[in-house]
Formats: C-alpha cells, sequence, structure tokens
C-alpha cells in the first residue's frame, strides 16, 4: 500500500510567474474518487486559480485525473471545487481581490496527518519580464552559495 502522506503535488509555475504575499490553507470539498486518485498522485495544479462566487471560495483549474477503477460515478476532471476557509479569511480574500493586479492561485495540494486533502494557496501579484530574470538571479546565486558552503564542509 502507497503512503498517501508523502503526496505534495506543486504548482511550480505560481512563484515564477507570482509574487506571493500572503498564503491560507483551506480544505476541498471532494467526491469519493476525487480523494482516491489524489492519494494516486494524479492531479495537477497547473494554470489554478480561485475566485470568490455567493460569499463562497472556489478553485478553478484544478485537474484531479479520473479514477481508474471508478464506474459510472466517476468525476469530472476540471471541474470547479469548493474550498473551505473561515468567513473571515474569505471576506479578507474578496477585499484583496478588489484590488487590480492580485489574483488568489494554488500553490500546493497536500494531504494532512489526518487523511484530508488540503490546498496551500496564495494572495499573488503577477510579474514582469524583468522580475522573473531577477528571481532567477538571485535563486541561481542562492543555488551557488549552497554548493560553495557544502564543499566547504566536505573538505574539512
Amino acid at each position: 500500500m502507497t503512503d498517501y502522506r508523502n503526496i505534495n503535488i506543486k504548482n511550480k509555475r505560481a512563484t515564477f510567474d507570482y509574487e506571493i504575499l500572503e498564503t491560507w490553507v483551506a480544505g476541498i470539498v471532494l467526491t469519493g474518487t476525487e480523494i482516491k486518485s489524489i492519494r494516486l498522485g494524479k492531479a495537477s495544479m497547473n494554470d489554478c486559480y480561485c475566485y470568490v462566487n455567493g460569499g463562497e471560495l472556489w478553485i478553478r483549474g484544478l485537474n484531479i485525473s479520473e479514477y481508474y477503477w471508478g464506474t459510472y460515478n466517476n468525476h469530472q476532471p476540471k471541474r470547479d471545487r469548493k474550498l473551505l476557509l473561515q468567513r473571515r479569511e474569505i471576506d479578507k480574500i474578496t477585499r484583496a481581490l478588489q484590488d487590480n493586479g492580485l489574483t488568489v492561485v494554488g500553490l500546493r495540494l497536500f494531504i494532512n496527518e489526518r487523511g484530508l486533502a488540503k490546498t496551500l494557496i496564495g494572495l499573488a501579484r503577477g510579474r514582469k519580464n524583468y522580475d522573473k530574470r531577477e528571481y532567477i538571479k538571485t535563486k541561481d546565486a542562492k543555488r551557488e552559495i549552497s554548493r560553495v558552503m557544502v564543499a566547504a564542509v566536505r573538505q574539512k
């Protein structure tokens, strides 16, 4: 049996395309075949974002593949899913989304210690191309510094 607690599906483009200002952990309303697919690691967070509709927070673009052994009860892979947050957090997100240039993106999908599927969402501002180049430079510099530090420790 696979250890489903190691499920950690990331949206790798989100941190590159957006500057993350604030994050929240939200529960997701799922059907039975959806959680089974997530436990098998059959999900993708590419191009997913969140929106507020009727005072509720929804995630769009989260692709959970159909469960292989699912029958006629199988789910739609790209349907919108409701996120579970406290009212004051949803109100804060709603106020933040009224500012121009801000959006809420899905960053990570994981299963917590109790076996529940959770998603890490973040309030984000889009990056310009020159910001992306600067981000790559700082990331490469940090990687090079860590390589030098590891090499120095090994020589001792």
